[in-house]
């Protein structure tokens, strides 16, 4: 069993956005009991311990918290690269001069499209204008810029256009993440999956676009699994490389695994240490011997370790079956069916998307303070 590198802590599901994509989950009433800061500074000390290297302090919007500062500068103190993943929505200068003075390392903002109108109406608020003075801050300060949108059928024919917003606005790196269909995004699947034919037409834009711009800008593109012919190696490898607490404390192997009917390891409860070697969370899918055919004599196994866990159960009802996604899978009519439904020609366009509720209010819980 290997060390995790990187933590992903999600720090509140509180988001003042309303995106229809937003694979957080659709419970965000159990998450309300959100970790104090004594608890995520344990919580730091006990993943350095362990091994990890790279923090990423997400959400929801991790703004909300009024003790950001302070948490970056407890992962600071303990030699962890800190990444903010953030819609930037509460980044005023005086707060991005006491994260910066904090010690974060890295910024990444999400912004939904290349112009207002879109960008606003996916968001369900206004918000474009203020993430992009949010993103001149960000290199006004020195940090490294990382600009992510998710791509789905209503902004994927504009990549061309977000991809010169990127360069407009100097990101070191844009991340086009095709949407993944957990959480709200999975109650959207239909409005939101893109075509055979919008995908090509991204593909060759984003190709060009990477070559011109090797040099000053990392471009990631990342297909929607749907139009796979095999899984992805869904983080790594189950429990391999990386771990997720939730707002609650809650330990899980990826940020969508809290969908899963497994028993819950909570770092209330025990040190994480002994939650990734030992909890049914984590070990329940790490390795390859749980494997059903055709995975078990699949000579990918150890490639893409039988694809998504919360993909195959949300698509079955079994969180231990080969991923739909893949072609070799017995259940990938699933996949393509919807593939197809997506593709027919009397598909209509305007489907309506289901927004993720506004949740942007403290828990009165916490204590008070400003950061």
């Amino acid at each position: 069993m290997d060390s995790p590198f990187g933590l992903l802590a999600e720090l509140t599901y509180r988001c003042p956005l309303a995106c229809s994509y937003c694979s957080n989950p659709l419970n965000m009433g159990d998450y309300q009991d959100e970790l104090a800061t004594d608890e995520w500074l344990r919580v730091l000390a006990e993943a350095s311990d362990l091994g990890v290297l790279q923090c990423h302090l997400s959400g929801g919007e991790p703004l909300l918290r009024r003790d950001l500062v302070e948490i970056v500068a407890g992962a600071h103190g303990l030699g962890l690269y800190t990444n903010l993943v953030t819609s930037a929505l509460g980044l005023s200068r005086p707060r991005a001069e006491r994260l910066r003075a904090a010690g974060l390392d890295h910024v990444q903002i999400s912004i939904q499209a290349h112009e207002a109108a879109l960008s606003d109406r996916i968001a369900g608020i206004p918000s474009f204008q203020r993430k992009i003075e949010a993103m001149g801050l960000v290199k006004e300060l020195g940090w490294p810029l990382t600009m992510n949108v998710v791509l789905h059928r209503h902004n994927i024919d504009r990549v061309a256009d977000v991809l010169e917003l990127a360069e407009k606005v100097g990101a070191d790196r844009v991340e086009l993440a095709n949407t993944q269909y957990y959480g709200w995004a999975w109650r959207n699947r239909d409005a939101l999956l893109p075509t055979r034919a919008q995908l090509k037409a991204a593909e060759v834009v984003v190709r060009a676009t990477r070559e011109r711009l090797r040099e000053r800008m990392d471009v990631v593109y990342v297909i929607p699994d749907y139009y796979s012919r095999y899984p992805k190696p869904c983080m790594g490898g189950w429990a391999s490389r990386q771990l997720t607490v939730t707002p609650n404390g809650d330990v899980l192997p990826c940020p969508a695994a809290q969908s899963l009917p497994l028993p819950r390891a909570s770092v209330r409860e025990d040190p994480l240490e002994r939650i990734w070697a030992e909890s049914p969370v984590m070990t329940a899918f790490r390795g390859t011997d749980w494997m059903p055919e055709p995975c078990r004599s699949c000579p990918r196994r150890e490639l893409d370790y039988g694809g998504c866990r919360c993909q195959a159960f949300l698509l079955t009802g079994d969180a231990a079956r080969t991923d739909p996604v893949c072609h070799l899978s017995p259940d990938h009519d699933l996949v393509a069916r919807a593939v197809e439904a997506a593709n027919a020609d009397s598909r209509p366009d305007d489907l309506p998307l289901i927004p993720r509720p506004h949740r942007a209010r403290r828990p009165t819980h916490l204590p008070g303070g400003a950061d």
